[in-house]
């Protein structure tokens, strides 16, 4: 959908070999929600929470790179120095699984980056809205997702984080890329975790430019940042709205057009939530309805 130069990422007319190698024509559309990417995977014997962190080259070895690509030599490939040419990451980093590797080695992206993570300890000053959407002694999590029964209707609800070992997920909220869905208030800040293709476009574009042009324009369902294609060989076919010029954030999105109920419920473990915590918060509006995210404020 989309072709790659340096810097700059353009929609073209055409749909791409990845994409049609992928069967992208029977792919699940579903919304790219706009926040920072976590995972959920084991540490320290438990399902913990990991926040995204790029290994990424040092200055010197990030000018020569850009150089590169600025030569437009693409009958040559960039050569790497594992070793030499990249920023320290913590013992604890660990790279993420899609990605290549020589030699025992991960190796870098199209962009010069190893894509990596990090696990979110609790109290952690530098993840604090990561830490803020899970509690390791209950082992669970905030999660935003479509209510079971009424596809209408969004649910804020705490998950056990075993459901969601190996599962990627995007972190909205107060504090995340300026707030696109305007959720809680800098005093009183709100996140939450949204489980990758959580919401699915219920009436997508045929996937021609201009019919996902006028549907982005037109279409209810098209307030969104993007779509994601998740294809049965499981390849993510990604298109964001600046692929075809169009703004974003947007004054009304389709997240926040929907109502919304909290499902909460304290009382259902054995650990006490701290009083300032987000989990007690919600616990405290559980059973409650919303007609939009927006509206929803924490009373502390």
């Amino acid at each position: 959908m989309a072709m790659i130069w340096p810097f700059k990422v353009l929609a073209t007319e055409t749909i791409n070999r990845k994409a049609l190698d992928a069967d992208i024509y029977n792919a699940i559309p579903t919304e790219k929600v706009d926040g920072t990417c976590c995972y959920v995977t084991t540490y320290k014997g438990q399902p913990y929470l990991w926040a995204r962190l790029d290994r990424k080259p040092n200055k010197l070895s990030e000018k020569r790179f850009k150089r590169f690509l600025y030569s437009m030599e693409d009958s040559k490939e960039f050569i790497w120095n594992i070793e030499e040419d990249f920023r320290p990451v913590p013992e604890c980093w660990i790279p993420a699984k899609e990605i290549r590797q020589s030699s025992g080695n991960p190796l870098p992206d199209e962009n010069g980056h190893i894509p990596g993570w990090v696990p979110v300890e609790k109290n952690s000053k530098q993840y604090c809205w990561h830490s803020s959407v899970v509690n390791y002694e209950a082992e669970i999590a905030l999660i935003l997702k479509c209510h079971a029964d009424d596809p209408g209707l969004l649910e804020i609800c705490s998950v056990p984080l075993s459901d969601l070992l190996e599962q990627t997920l995007e972190l909205i909220g107060t504090n995340i890329n300026a707030n696109p869905y305007g959720l809680g208030s800098k005093k009183h800040p709100v996140h939450l975790l949204v489980p990758h293709g959580a919401f699915e476009i219920k009436n997508p574009p045929m996937l021609k430019h201009s019919d996902i042009s006028s549907w982005f324009e037109s279409c209810r369902e098209g307030k969104i940042e993007g779509i994601v294609w998740h294809c049965n060989d499981g390849h993510l076919i990604k298109l964001h709205r600046h692929h075809l010029g169009m703004c974003w954030p947007i004054p009304e999105t389709f997240l926040n057009s929907q109502p919304v109920i909290i499902a909460v419920n304290g009382t259902k473990y054995v650990c006490d939530f701290e009083p300032k915590c987000l989990f007690n918060h919600f616990s405290k509006l559980n059973g409650q309805r919303f007609s939009r995210l927006k509206d929803i404020k924490l009373d502390v």
